[in-house]
């Protein structure tokens, strides 16, 4: 049945190409309204300077302004969606609230409330798959069951994908744009940070890239370095990313886009192994999410109960050690280093997001959920399913997680992925008097030559044998 008019919701998926509930709402409908909401419920709980919002609030003026183009306009709003949604639904007296599925925990009992509301009134909710290419039970293993081992998860995808490749094709809006609701006289102003509450933070120093725009221009640099990316991936001084985590977290690209271009550069042979590789890291994606969608206890609790037996250091000393690994003054350089990486960006490298984690657990002996909580507060692509999925790797409690005995040497990684120092000297310049080789450890060095740089807080061969002390309690018996 066609629909006078509807209104789509947008949250994760800050675009206006390839995205599926718009494209399904002005298919099903006379009149397509676009709403987003500058949601309370999470923005009162963030610093009053914060990039993510900064880049929400960028990337919400260039939908503004590509609506428009189309003829369209965007509605904001600002407060709690719970009431927000339902209230401008009746106000506008559409037939029904279209949006894209969120898979976290809140969002779900955010979504069902609403849609409880919504058809309390007389309204349709409708929401359809689009941030992944595959989702909650739709890869599963031959017996029906749900994989919590990563490579045959990733073959069953890989397989899945070969056998339908329709599952990639783009959904289209400007053939549709003409349904677009026609922007009111007077045309709406967005808000701006002040009106939200929030001022401006270094986002623009960054030079990060916003929006639709920023999200393809990142991806055009990154494709002609794809095919290294298996190798350049794991130098923090080298250029090996495609930055794109941000975009992804947001919504500012297509991933079904993304994917059909690494299929087309593998069919040409113009990929590489790189590309092979980077595909593997955005099926993890999909593996965490699939994770936390079947295991929503994770948020709190391991994903190996057993692991929930660990006691971890607490007290003032244990405060102190943490307060030191995120202030980036552990007297570890590659440790420091990333961690004064992300507070003063708001990103940190790959590796050294794997360096930091099993550092803090494994080295300081400190609860996994105190720096997942941390990286959540300051990561601008903080994403729950994978930076739970990320820490519990690290702390060998989660689903295909590092075994508890690999213990990462902050000193060796540092060697191997830094050996000439230049991420170190980077975000540690009174370190760069030193040596290649004396930068990984500073403490063996004179110290005239780092007298600024504290101490090793604790020695590593110490720290792993109480470590693996610490991890005996998961294997007795319960």
């Amino acid at each position: 049945m066609k629909l006078t008019s509807s209104l789509v919701w947008l949250r994760r998926d800050l675009r206006v190409f390839d995205h599926v509930a718009l494209h399904q709402a002005l298919l099903a409908s006379e009149k397509v309204y676009c709403v987003f909401v500058y949601d309370t419920t999470i923005l009162d709980l963030l610093p009053r300077r914060d990039r993510r919002v900064d880049f929400i609030h960028a990337s919400i003026a260039e939908v503004a302004a590509e609506l428009a183009q189309m003829g369209g306009h965007l509605i904001t709003r600002h407060g709690d969606p719970l009431t927000e949604i339902p209230a401008l639904a009746a106000e506008l007296g559409v037939d029904a609230v279209f949006c894209n599925h969120d898979y976290e925990p809140p969002a779900l009992e955010r979504d069902a409330t609403v849609e409880r509301a919504l058809r309390a009134d007389g309204r349709a909710f409708h929401s359809y798959k689009d941030q992944v290419i595959f989702e909650k039970s739709e890869v599963l293993s031959l017996t029906g069951g749900v994989f919590s081992v990563f490579t045959p998860y990733k073959n069953a995808w890989l397989k899945k994908l070969a056998a339908d490749p329709s599952v990639l094709a783009p959904y289209n809006i400007e053939p549709h744009a003409a349904k677009l609701a026609p922007t009111p006289s007077p045309a709406p102003a967005l808000p701006t940070l002040a009106e939200l509450g929030f001022e401006p933070s270094n986002l623009a120093e960054l030079k990060i890239p916003t929006g639709m725009s920023g999200a393809a221009q990142l991806f055009e640099d990154f494709l002609p370095r794809m095919a290294d990316y298996n190798v350049a991936r794991d130098f923090p001084a080298v250029k090996g990313p495609s930055y794109l985590s941000v975009h992804f977290r947001f919504g500012t690209l297509s991933v079904r886009h993304l994917v059909r271009t690494i299929l087309d550069l593998q069919e040409r042979g113009g990929a590489g192994e790189g590309a092979a590789v980077w595909l593997s890291e955005l099926i993890w994606r999909e593996f965490y999410a699939m994770i936390l969608f079947h295991n929503p206890h994770v948020v709190g609790g391991a994903y190996k109960p057993a692991y929930d037996a660990i006691e971890w250091e607490t007290g003032p000393q244990a405060d102190e050690l943490f307060a030191a690994w995120c202030e980036g003054r552990t007297g570890y350089p590659l440790v420091d280093a990333a961690m004064l990486q992300l507070n003063r960006t708001g990103w940190m490298h790959n590796r050294l997001r794997m360096v930091t984690a099993c550092f803090l657990i494994k080295d300081l002996g400190i609860d996994w959920r105190r720096g997942e909580a941390y990286f959540a507060l300051h990561l601008n692509d903080f994403d729950l399913a994978s930076n739970n999925g990320g820490w519990q790797w690290a702390s060998s409690s989660g689903c295909d997680a590092q075994p508890y005995f690999r213990i990462f040497n902050p000193v060796t990684q540092s060697q191997k992925f830094d050996a000439q120092g230049k991420f170190i000297r980077r975000y540690l310049p009174q370190l760069k008097s030193l040596s290649d080789k004396e930068i990984h450890a500073p403490w063996l060095a004179p110290r005239m030559l780092a007298p600024d740089y504290p101490a090793p807080i604790v020695m590593h061969d110490a720290a792993r044998k109480l470590t693996l002390e610490r991890y005996e309690v998961v294997k007795k018996p319960a």
